[in-house]
């Protein structure tokens, strides 16, 4: 059995949403399987190669015994998954995921799974297929994702919990089994951003157009200058090289030079917040096209960054002396849009202001926030923007919350979210009980003892 490798499994698979995991699993090497069809959800099949790499994926992550169990569950979960996908090509919502909507998210995931592993032939070696073979294996997957996701949607989006369910959720669970929360930090944040002089944009721009003569006239390779020269780390290193990409994938600005060229055109100078560019078409497949690209980004000048890091500085310590407040200072002088809050951090995946003591020291490196009481103010600091541009910020500790056994004061956000998504799974399995008496399944005998939460077969 060919294998699939963690990247695919973590970022792929159904079934970590309903599986129930229980206990430890021991680290012993699962055996190579011969491959079949063990359960038959309307015109879906689920192979035992689907169970077996959902087992590996959770082995990885988080290690439980009970293997028999675990791959029970597992497979509940893909049921549930084929059993939404059933209900959207029954009533059609298949129609509404374009083939364009595929390719784009197929195009993302590859992108990251080669520079996961560096080239294509590392990808083949690591995971046994061949680039086209993985795109393929890819588009079937993600297309039947986007179709569960969407028909999981429009079961749940009505799902409302009260305050009355959160607590009677949180009372429901046992004393012993309340969750531990580490120590958190809510923080706020100054950011300045020096502006580029225009002699700078000028510089870059004319030794773009430099570059796009000696390709133009024959007197350099195009992927060469962009090999030596081009800032961007990601495609530099394949001769600029983007790979094939729809609508919708680049900022609006390169998309737009993209799309407009010739095979073998090169694009004149363009400006997107990343810096300026030359694009260079290479092919076009359907919808997507591959190109190439040379990007410069202008420098902020010494003497500018100076004067940003003494401004903050002198910001830090005028909220230190009680002159202003940290979220006045933020509305005054933060380049950030969440200058509007005072400055105040939102956490990237949650949505909420508490981060962990890790999260902050990957977030903020050489900042010591376990040293940083609530009101506390650092010195400026050097940071990147997300467009990789050098710039200055001040932080400070709003709240500090100790290390706790969960309770609804202190957490409710957290518990709220816990029960609306138990809710949400309780509806799935409700709908999914009724739909199962009208359609057709068939589970393989090898799996036929499975403690399933849901009758499946009578």
């Amino acid at each position: 059995m060919r294998k699939l490798t963690a990247f695919i499994l973590l970022t792929l698979t159904a079934f970590p949403l309903f599986a129930q995991n229980t206990g430890n699993e021991s680290s012993t090497p699962t055996e190579p399987v011969i491959d079949k069809v063990v359960a038959i959800v309307g015109k879906n099949i689920i192979k035992l190669s689907e169970i077996e790499n959902g087992y590996v994926s959770m082995r990885i992550r988080q290690g439980y015994e009970n293997a028999f169990e675990n791959r029970c569950n597992i497979l509940e979960g893909l049921l549930i998954s084929k059993l939404l996908v059933h209900k959207g090509q029954v009533d059609s919502t298949d129609a509404d995921i374009s083939d364009e909507d595929v390719a784009q998210n197929v195009q993302y995931y590859m992108n990251a799974y080669e520079q996961q592993y560096g080239s294509k032939e590392a990808m083949r070696q690591a995971t046994g297929y061949t680039y086209d073979e993985l795109k393929d294996i890819l588009g079937k997957m993600l297309r039947e994702r986007m179709l569960s996701e969407r028909v999981q949607a429009g079961l749940t989006n009505s799902v409302k919990v009260t305050p009355r369910e959160v607590t009677e959720f949180f009372n429901r669970i046992p004393q012993d089994s309340v969750p531990i929360f580490e120590e958190t930090f809510e923080i706020a944040e100054i950011v300045r951003k020096p502006e580029i002089n225009e002699a700078e944009r000028e510089r870059v721009k004319m030794e773009l157009n430099k570059m796009r003569e000696r390709v133009l006239s024959g007197n350099a390779q195009f992927s060469t200058l962009a090999t030596l020269y081009s800032e961007d780390p990601g495609s530099a290193g394949k001769g600029g090289e983007l790979g094939f990409h729809t609508r919708g994938y680049w900022v609006s600005e390169f998309e737009t030079a993209a799309f407009s060229l010739k095979p073998g055109e090169v694009s004149p100078v363009i400006e997107t917040k990343f810096g300026f560019h030359i694009i260079q078409f290479i092919e076009r497949r359907g919808n997507t096209v591959n190109c190439r690209h040379i990007l410069m980004a202008p420098k902020v000048s010494s003497e500018d960054l100076l004067k940003n890091r003494m401004l903050l500085d002198s910001i830090a310590q005028e909220i230190r002396l009680g002159h202003t407040t940290f979220a006045d200072a933020a509305a005054r002088f933060s380049d950030n849009a969440n200058k509007i809050e005072g400055g105040k951090v939102t956490h990237p995946s949650s949505g909420g202001y508490q981060f962990t003591i890790d999260e902050l020291k990957q977030l903020y490196p050489g900042i010591g926030f376990s040293q940083m009481d609530a009101g506390q103010v650092s010195n400026a600091t050097a940071m990147k923007t997300e467009e990789n541009k050098d710039a200055y910020r001040i932080v400070t500790v709003i709240r500090r919350n100790p290390k706790h056994k969960a309770n609804l004061t202190d957490d409710y956000d957290r518990i709220y979210n816990a029960a609306l998504e138990n809710a949400k799974q309780n509806k799935i399995f409700e709908w999914a009980q009724k739909t199962i008496k009208n359609t057709y399944i068939h589970i393989d005998d090898e799996f036929k003892n499975c403690n399933f939460r849901l009758k499946w077969v009578e």
